[in-house]
C-alpha cells in the first residue's frame, strides 16, 4: 500500500485573496509563538509549542491566491522517539474558487500512518486547520497555541 500524506480540507465564504493572506498571518491561527516572518518566498520561521514542539519552516512557494508551500528544515518533537520526523516534510496549502466560496485543501507531505508522530500530529492539524484557521477565516479570531 502506498503511503498515504495529511490531508484535510475546508471551504468557507470568503474571497480567494482574503483566505491567502489569512493562511499566511501564522501567529492568528497556529501559534503566537513564532520568530521570523511567512509571507514570502525564502522567509523562515520556527514555531514553538512550549517544550513539545519545535520546528523551522522555509517559504519555498507562494503563488498567491493559489498555493502556499512550506518546508520543514528542522524539528524536535519531545513526544515521540524519533524527534525529527518532520523534517523535510513540506506543509502545502492550496486554495480554489468556486461558487462564491474558497476552498482550501492542506496536506502535510511526509506525514503518513507509517511515522510515530501520525495520531498526534494529524490530531493536531485537524485542530489548526478545521478549528483554529476556519474561526479565524469565518470570524475573524483563531485559537492559536492550544
Amino acid at each position: 500500500m502506498k503511503n498515504k500524506d495529511y490531508k484535510i480540507s475546508l471551504t468557507v465564504d470568503a474571497p480567494l485573496h482574503e483566505v491567502f493572506q489569512k493562511i499566511n498571518c501564522v501567529t492568528d491561527w497556529w501559534t503566537d509563538e513564532l520568530k521570523g516572518h511567512s509571507e514570502k518566498v525564502n522567509d523562515v520561521f520556527t514555531v514553538q509549542f512550549g517544550d513539545i514542539h519545535l520546528s523551522t519552516q522555509k517559504v519555498i512557494e507562494l503563488i498567491p491566491n493559489k498555493k502556499i508551500v512550506w518546508l520543514v528544515t528542522d524539528s524536535k518533537l519531545t513526544f515521540i522517539e524519533k524527534q525529527q520526523e518532520w523534517t523535510n516534510t513540506q506543509i502545502v496549502f492550496e486554495l480554489s474558487h468556486s461558487n462564491n466560496q474558497t476552498q482550501l485543501d492542506f496536506t502535510h507531505i511526509g506525514l503518513v500512518p507509517e511515522v510515530q508522530c501520525y495520531d498526534g500530529c494529524s490530531k493536531g492539524w485537524d485542530y489548526y486547520i478545521n478549528g483554529s484557521l476556519f474561526k479565524y477565516l469565518t470570524t475573524g479570531k483563531g485559537t492559536p497555541g492550544l
